[in-house]
């Protein structure tokens, strides 16, 4: 039967490129760390298909078969890599207190959290049924494969307004979809919007539905003021309507902005209670790319190690 209680000295929550990477400093420090990997093991690379933009990667590669090298290479490195979910922590002191799966209890002297976000979905079927297959929530990460192509986003806020004006360097024409009759984005967004002489926006306008059966071949679209339903061929069609951080378990302990990111002290991963850190797109919703996950995984291994090392442990 299992132990239903463990004492760690390292407990990584995640695994993404953040958690991973963690994991790879934090065992070659020889802090022995426990890794769970969570409800979506990798991350949302899992559910990305090309990778071009990772350095060391010269003729790219798929998004899952990167983050089973990050695995391997944590797991060599002698990290205890484990499938479970946190359910429930415990920061009152040191050392922490973390159910897993809402039973097992994991008592840490340093915890690293690196749950990630995960991207907001209309929750069409055809939109999750073309998913890696021109349906993407990150414009940075695929807009490339539909160079001179025209494509869709929908969205109004500051993220959707800078996606589509990247996309509208490389691709022949982008559709964006405004669902009410104003953007959220900032003054100086929307006028870059409306300035670019090859992005279209529809006003009042959701999507009904992405067209295609093996890869996405247009979308249907309905205008909530005209009552009128259209159909506009496409190549491709990105979701900007915002990211969900994976911290409601941390709610109440760990500070957070008013979107629930963990806030970590400037230039560290720091969070406001010492020996916890926190990695990756849960604290991150400026850059949030594999690279830079992976690289403040790496500045939460070392601020955890530098923690112990102050605390003789």
């Amino acid at each position: 039967m299992e132990n239903k209680e463990e004492r760690v000295h390292c407990l990584i929550i995640g695994s993404g490129p953040a958690g991973y990477t963690a994991a790879i400093y934090a065992a070659r420090a020889n802090m022995k760390p426990v890794l769970y990997q969570g409800i979506q093991p990798g991350g949302q690379l899992t559910i990305t298909t090309e990778v071009e933009n990772y350095p060391g990667y010269p003729d790219g590669i798929q998004g899952p078969d990167m983050m089973i090298h990050f695995e391997k290479q944590a797991a060599r490195m002698g990290a205890d890599i484990r499938y479970g979910l946190a359910t429930k922590v415990d920061f009152m002191e040191a050392p922490y207190k973390v159910w897993i799966d809402e039973e097992k209890l994991i008592i840490a002297d340093t915890v690293i959290i690196s749950t990630g976000a995960s991207a907001k979905w209309l929750g069409l079927e055809s939109e999750s049924r073309l998913n890696g297959y021109g349906v993407s929530a990150c414009a940075v990460c695929d807009g490339f494969f539909f160079k001179g192509k025209e494509v869709a986003i929908v969205g109004a806020g500051d993220t959707a307004a800078e996606e589509a004006l990247y996309l509208s360097k490389m691709c022949s024409r982008v559709h964006m979809l405004v669902r009410r009759g104003e953007m959220r984005a900032s003054k100086i967004m929307q006028e870059r919007v409306k300035q670019a002489g090859n992005i279209t926006i529809y006003w009042n306008t959701a999507p009904v539905e992405v067209l295609g059966d093996k890869k996405v071949e247009g979308m249907r679209v309905h205008n909530n003021v005209t009552n009128e339903t259209s159909d506009i061929p496409l190549s491709a069609f990105f979701v900007a309507i915002g990211h969900q951080p994976n911290s409601d378990i941390f709610k109440g302990w760990l500070e957070m902005d008013e979107a629930g990111y963990i806030l970590t002290q400037p230039g560290t991963s720091r969070t406001n209670i010492e020996g916890v850190f926190a990695a990756g797109d849960v604290q991150d919703k400026i850059y949030r790319q594999a690279v830079t996950a992976a690289g403040s995984g790496c500045m939460a291994a070392l601020d955890a190690e530098r923690y112990l090392a102050m605390k003789g442990m």
